[in-house]
């Protein structure tokens, strides 16, 4: 499965309560859009450093970084590159 495709079913089954991750906008704010909360971006980072195996500094805990399907996508693939 790649790494797209992992973040959408996460955040699907985990704050969408299903399991069509599919309908998520790759762009759309999580955020802005009262999917993740505080709380969900924590909860998002222990995903992301179990996951792939990397640690997320807190500097790097910001929007640009987490706050969609694109956003955390490149992330993650800058880190494990």
């Amino acid at each position: 499965m790649d790494t797209k495709t992992q973040i959408k079913q996460y955040i699907a089954e985990n704050y969408l309560f299903s399991n069509n991750g599919f309908n998520l906008d790759d762009d759309e704010s999580f955020l802005e859009a009262g999917i993740v909360d505080s709380l969900g971006v924590v909860e998002l980072v222990s995903f992301v450093e179990e996951t792939y195996n990397i640690e997320v500094p807190d500097d790097d805990i910001v929007p640009d970084n987490f706050d969609s399907v694109n956003n955390l996508t490149t992330y993650i693939t800058s880190k494990v590159a």
